[in-house]
């Protein structure tokens, strides 16, 4: 019967690690979609600018009034596309490919219109070379566009991450009434925890805002005020200890401190620091 009851509870383990594996899995491929799908709209957004800009250069080619207006509507539609592109969510597929589709139909117009021009007998060679620079610049700012596209995603991500501060040597000391270090939880009346932030001369210096977490045992935060909070990930979390501090880009000592004033049990604390919206170090420390 025992034999039995292990072979269950271990097929059951395997089964919660992998559900946990695939709800990981799932939730970096949405993140990684959100990302490809802003990227895409980024590109729709700057393909259909450019057909505007085109129909301009298009426009001052022409001599024939009614070819003029039709360039006129095309433009029109082009730019109302565009605004209604810039008001859709990145998210929303469904809008998105149909834009795709309506850029595509845009395409082949315009390049009946390029054919129709190029064609006109009135033509001077003049015009005829525009309309030829023209193309040549659509396929070239494409192409353009779609490399800086990628470019600027790979070169903002490594800029953001550089510029990031960070923390190291994090010490969380209780401390009794004579302020002396105490494991003894009925004893601690103060928190001292002190941390190093790391050099970083591609960060920005200046003003920073410190926030601190203390967490308990059973996941509470220590905190003063329910409105003491700060905004992580879209959301308002509560902190424990705010700090400010002048950055310099070297490294700097920081010590803050939390006097309790609430009841405190035996467990595992957990200390979270956060520097503009992104968690730069944490610390477990133990009360007996």
């Amino acid at each position: 019967m025992n034999k039995k009851i292990i072979v269950i509870g271990s097929v059951l383990l395997l089964m919660l690690v992998g559900v946990t594996v695939l709800l990981l899995m799932e939730k970096q491929t949405n993140k990684e979609l959100v990302q490809e799908f802003e990227l895409e709209k980024e590109d729709l957004e700057n393909e259909y600018t450019r057909f505007a800009q085109q129909y301009d250069e298009l426009k001052m080619t022409v001599t024939n009034d009614s070819l003029a207006v039709l360039l006129e509507q095309e433009q029109l539609k082009t730019q109302r596309l565009l605004e209604e592109l810039r008001t859709v969510k990145s998210t929303n597929a469904s809008e998105i490919r149909r834009l795709k589709k309506e850029l595509a139909t845009l395409r082949k117009v315009m390049i009946g219109y390029i054919n129709q021009i190029d064609s006109l007998n009135r033509l001077t060679a003049r015009q005829q070379e525009v309309i030829q620079d023209v193309t040549r610049k659509y396929n070239d700012a494409s192409r353009q566009i779609s490399n800086l596209s990628a470019e600027k995603k790979t070169l903002n991500e490594k800029v953001a991450l550089a510029a990031q501060l960070d923390v190291t040597n994090i010490h969380v000391e209780p401390q009794n009434k004579r302020g002396k270090q105490t494991d003894k939880v009925k004893r601690v009346v103060k928190f001292k925890i002190d941390f190093t932030l790391v050099k970083n001369i591609t960060a920005e210096t200046g003003e920073r805002t410190l926030y601190v977490r203390i967490t308990k045992p059973d996941n509470s935060i220590l905190t003063k005020n329910d409105s003491n909070t700060f905004e992580y990930e879209n959301r308002q979390l509560p902190y424990s200890i705010k700090k400010y501090i002048e950055y310099t880009g070297e490294e700097q000592q920081v010590t803050v401190y939390w006097n309790v004033e609430e009841y405190l049990y035996a467990g595992e604390y957990r200390v979270d620091i956060f520097a503009e919206g992104t968690l730069i170090g944490q610390q477990n420390f133990t009360l007996e």
